[in-house]
Parts: C-alpha cells; sequence; structure tokens
C-alpha cells in the first residue's frame, strides 16, 4: 500500500526538470523518469528571457544562471544580404528595469546541469523508457523497459512532441514536418579573431524564406553558436538530426553578408535538425495525466520561447497544484489549462510565424510576464 501521495514526472528536459524542482520546493512528493541514460553538453545555445528568469528565482538559480550565460544589450535583427538593421531590441539593463530580470544566452547543456542539481538526490531516474501506463479509480501504473514499474497519483507528461503521454491521451499520430530544417553549430570565438568583423551578442539575419540566429553561450564569451531556419522540402534522414557541412551552408546561405559567410567557414561541425510542430491539442489533460511544453504545444524555435512555455507551464501547474491539493488533481489540471492556454498558444502562433522582433517591436507582453503577480482565472472563466 501507498502511504505518500505522489507525482511522476516523465521527462527531464529543462520543462521536466523545472516541474520536479518547484513541486519539490512545494513539499510534493516527486519521482523524474527519463529514458535517455544520462545526459551530455550537446552543442546548443538557448534564451532565458526576463519571464523565465523570474521563476529561476523562485528556483534559486537565477544568480548562478546570470553569472554563467552571456547578457545581450540588443536583440539585433539584419537584412541578410546588406547588413542593415530590421530592429534594435534593448536588453542588458533596460530589460533589468523595464522587465525585472536579466536576458540571457547560454548553453543548453549548462543550463540543463544546473536546473539538475536543483532537484533532490535519488529522485531522477535514468535508462526509464515508459512501455506502458494503466490507469485505476485509485492511481496510474507506469511500467519501464527495464521491468520496473510504479504507482503514483498523478503523472504529468513532459517528454517532449513524440510524448507517450500525449500518445496516452490522445492516441497515436506523428507530428508533423514543418517543411524548414535548422542547422546548428557551436564555434570557438577564438576561431572568430582572424576577421576584421563585429560578431555582435545577439543578431538574426533574415531574408524573405530563411534566418540564421547568432549569440554567445558563456559570460566569457568563448563559444559562439548559431541556429537557422532554412526551407527544405522533406525530412528524408532517420533520427532526430543529421550531420550536415559547410558546403551545404554555403549553398543555403548564398548571396548572405560577408559576416555570415565567415561564420560558416568558422563552422568546425553543422549539425541539421528537422522543425516538428504539432496542430493545437484539444485537451492539455485527462483523469490523472497532464501534459506540458512540447508535449503540449510544439513550437518552432524562431521566438527562443519552446522551452521558456514549457518552464512557465510547470511554474503555473505547481501553482494550482498548490492552490487545490494533490487529492482535487482534477480541479488543478482545469486551472492550469485555463491559466496557460491563451499564452501559450499566442507564443506558438508567433513563434510558427517566425516575425518575432524581425521589426522593431515591443515585445513586453512575452519579457515583461510575471507568471506569479497575476490571480489564477478559474476554469470557467476560461
Amino acid at each position: 500500500m501507498r502511504n505518500k501521495q505522489k507525482i511522476a514526472i516523465v521527462g527531464a528536459g529543462l520543462g521536466g526538470a523545472a516541474a520536479a524542482t518547484l513541486l519539490q520546493k512545494a513539499g510534493f512528493e516527486v519521482d523524474i523518469y527519463e529514458q535517455a541514460p544520462e545526459f551530455s553538453r550537446i552543442g546548443a545555445g538557448i534564451h532565458m528571457g526576463p519571464n523565465i528568469m523570474k521563476i529561476f528565482r523562485r528556483m534559486g538559480i537565477e544568480q548562478k544562471l546570470s553569472d554563467m550565460g552571456s547578457h545581450p544589450d540588443f536583440w539585433f535583427s539584419r537584412d541578410g544580404a546588406s547588413g542593415d538593421y530590421l530592429s534594435r531590441i534593448p536588453l542588458g539593463e533596460f530589460a533589468r528595469k523595464e522587465y525585472g530580470a536579466a536576458y540571457i544566452t547560454v548553453h543548453r547543456g549548462d543550463l540543463h546541469a544546473l536546473q539538475m542539481s536543483t532537484i533532490a538526490p535519488g529522485t531522477v531516474h535514468f535508462n526509464k523508457r515508459l512501455t506502458g501506463i494503466e490507469e485505476t479509480d485509485e492511481l496510474v501504473r507506469l511500467r519501464f523497459s527495464d521491468g520496473t514499474t510504479t504507482e503514483v497519483d498523478i503523472v504529468i507528461g513532459a517528454d517532449g512532441i513524440n510524448s507517450r503521454i500525449r500518445e496516452e491521451l490522445l492516441g497515436a499520430e506523428k507530428p508533423l514536418y514543418s517543411g524548414w530544417v535548422a542547422h546548428r553549430a557551436l564555434i570557438r570565438s577564438e576561431v572568430l579573431a582572424k576577421y576584421d568583423m563585429d560578431f555582435e551578442n545577439c543578431v538574426k539575419w533574415w531574408s524573405e524564406d530563411r534566418h540564421m540566429m547568432v549569440y554567445h553561450t558563456t559570460s566569457k564569451r568563448d563559444e559562439y553558436y548559431y541556429v537557422t531556419g532554412v526551407p527544405h522540402p522533406a525530412w528524408d534522414f532517420q533520427g532526430s538530426f543529421v550531420d550536415s557541412s559547410r558546403d551545404e551552408m554555403y549553398d543555403a546561405f548564398q548571396g548572405y553578408h560577408p559576416t555570415v559567410q565567415a561564420l560558416i567557414e568558422s563552422s568546425e561541425s553543422v549539425t541539421k535538425w528537422p522543425l516538428l510542430n504539432r496542430n493545437p491539442l484539444p485537451l492539455w489533460s485527462r483523469g490523472r495525466m497532464v501534459l506540458l511544453g512540447d508535449a503540449c504545444h510544439p513550437m518552432k524555435p524562431h521566438m527562443a520561447q519552446g522551452a521558456g512555455m514549457a518552464i512557465e507551464d510547470a511554474a503555473m501547474l505547481t501553482r494550482c497544484l498548490q492552490e487545490t491539493g494533490l487529492t482535487d488533481y482534477r480541479t488543478a489540471f482545469k486551472l492550469y489549462e485555463a491559466n496557460r492556454k491563451d499564452r501559450a498558444s499566442r507564443v506558438q502562433a508567433v513563434s510558427n510565424a517566425n516575425t518575432w522582433l524581425r521589426t522593431q517591436e515591443d515585445p513586453a507582453w512575452v519579457y515583461g510576464y510575471d507568471l506569479y503577480s497575476h490571480p489564477l482565472k478559474s476554469e470557467v472563466a476560461a
């Protein structure tokens, strides 16, 4: 017999890790199950806006992340060919004053390791590939490929776009290929020293149908990272990514500014990833199971808010469970969806449209948002 109420989180990515920490800090008994054998420092960067830094403040890692990451003073958008500025969005000290926290760019692996360090020892379980789910009136039983099982009161599906929990709620359905790929490369800044060029701290190079986003990933600015969005007619490769090449990059960004050409020339290795999507889901929860992040509302990365929305989900779900208690999880799940769906859907739509900050605009509705400052909207009002 179980003598404690327990929560299982499936997936230990940025959203799942945030949910684990926040729920544990709120006093809930939480275990997190991850199918990977371990995590490594994969070569990818990430943005964390003031809206997320305010959540990290609650988690106790805001200052550590601030010390670790790069602090761009602006988000620059530039014409891919001419280099003319399309927008200059102030960040830096402006963000701290206007939005209540810093804007950070950082290596995703470094951020993830910092988040994982805040989870209670012994509650993260690796090599746990979910193979079976059985829900009863009293509990959810999870079965894993290693033959182990666990019984919990609720399950949070933080297991990404190919979520096994989403499949349990809504049936098997492959994600949609968006028609775009993202190239990714991490460049040592010392390699760029030979060029007499200004490699700005956070800049997005645009043309009509493609772009390249570039930024530093450490406080020392010794790593420079880029991620692209490029049309590709079909994803005809196996796996989540494939190797690309400088030649492919030259072809994709022919005619782009000399600064972009220098970045391509300096790329020691390039990978290529499909950008996948799903249509908005008809439900976010059912019974004792609930979704967050890419399991719930996957989006293209063009707004640099996908992981941020997963972390906001984690914070709001925690807040709602604190409001109702674990016994009344159904009300908590309704409150969670009522207080997240509009914002997450708006960010998803803008991100997929790839218009964010291309021209001069006010980003306060994203960056100025403080999840903890608004009274909870009831599920009836949703």
